[in-house]
């Protein structure tokens, strides 16, 4: 998962993260012991309290990062000055102020969501095409689920692993090695595991061949040699190519999947057809693939745009340097790999 997993904690830590000469602390791991603690905290914390007054919570955290980090409000709005350029500007605006308040809102229902039992979890969703994954799982070459930073994909892992099977959910360890050990005992408490970057085609590979499902995200600004530049938004965007070199390698299907809200702390699982692949021995087939993938992410930004990262450097320039702001929206992944 990004660094915004971390957000309350940076949040939380901001005022005391510097000594009285206005230095910043030197020794990283007491900030990392505090954003745990504060993380813990929390979960304590919404773990007796009402989904209504979660829901709110995170919406004011949303607005508060809305509000005082101009640097990814910024981003947002040249994101959205690219994708809808014939929208007024203070549309624009308002779409940008909601996506800060539905990524407040999810960080906060994570957390929630992380002191159920798999069966309050399953209470709470209502799935739609879920035969379409099973159909695919029926081939017996594997599947892999594309979805972006959009709705609550990470409650969806959830959900899937509950109503479905287990999957390999691909990410990149926070830089907060207790944070990160928490956010994988969340990830894989209803059966899920998580691959990291060591050796990660090698498990892919073996997971697929066993019939299973692997979940990547394929939103975010790729600057390694998997890159594959396609149109997002009718705009070059450096994309990850490895779901399309899987699917050709391997036969697996590809479900583009996406965690919508219905409203009252409810969820909708949505399941999409499988990707169909380019023609056997078609030319250029990663690109092609990988441009379809994209394509059924656009349609879900441009129907709820107030679901989608948007505070994230999208489109850039080739070669062009990683987002340095700490904050509560993840950067491009420094490996290269799809960040989670």
């Amino acid at each position: 998962m990004p660094s915004y997993f971390a957000s309350f904690a940076t949040f939380a830590t901001f005022a005391f993260d510097r000594d009285v000469h206005g230095r910043f602390l030197q020794r990283s791991t007491v900030r990392h012991r505090l954003e745990y603690l504060i993380v813990r905290l929390l979960i304590g914390v919404v773990r007796v309290t009402p989904d209504s007054l979660v829901r709110g919570c995170g919406s004011l955290i949303g607005l508060a990062f809305y509000t005082i980090d101009r640097t990814h409000r910024r981003i947002a709005g040249q994101n959205l000055a690219t994708a809808f350029p014939g929208r007024a500007a203070s549309e624009r605006r308002a779409i940008a102020r909601a996506a800060f308040t539905h990524f407040g809102r999810l960080l906060m229902e994570l957390l929630k969501f992380s002191t159920l039992s798999p069966a309050q979890m399953a209470a709470r969703v209502e799935f739609d095409g879920d035969a379409r994954a099973r159909a695919a799982y029926a081939h017996g070459k594997g599947v892999v689920f594309v979805t972006g930073h959009f709705g609550y994909w990470e409650l969806q892992a959830l959900v899937h692993a509950v109503r479905i099977e287990p999957v390999a959910v691909l990410g990149r360890a926070l830089d907060n090695p207790y944070l990160n050990g928490l956010l994988e005992q969340i990830r894989q408490r209803t059966g899920n595991t998580v691959i990291y970057r060591r050796g990660t085609i090698r498990r892919v590979l073996r997971t697929l061949q066993a019939g299973r499902g692997v979940a990547v995200l394929i939103d975010q600004h790729i600057m390694s040699r998997d890159a594959i530049y396609v149109d997002f938004f009718e705009q070059p965007a450096a994309t990850t190519s490895l779901v399309a070199a899987l699917a050709l390698r391997t036969g697996a299907a590809v479900v583009p999947v996406f965690a919508l809200p219905v409203g009252a702390g409810r969820y909708r699982m949505v399941y999409e057809p499988a990707v169909e692949p380019p023609l056997a021995g078609s030319a250029d087939a990663v690109r092609a693939f990988t441009q379809r993938c994209t394509d059924v992410l656009e349609m879900y930004v441009r129907r709820h745009p107030e679901l989608w990262l948007w505070m994230h450097r999208r489109w850039r320039e080739t070669g062009a340097a990683p987002d340095q702001e700490r904050g509560m929206f993840p950067s491009a992944d420094r490996d290269g790999e799809p960040a989670p």
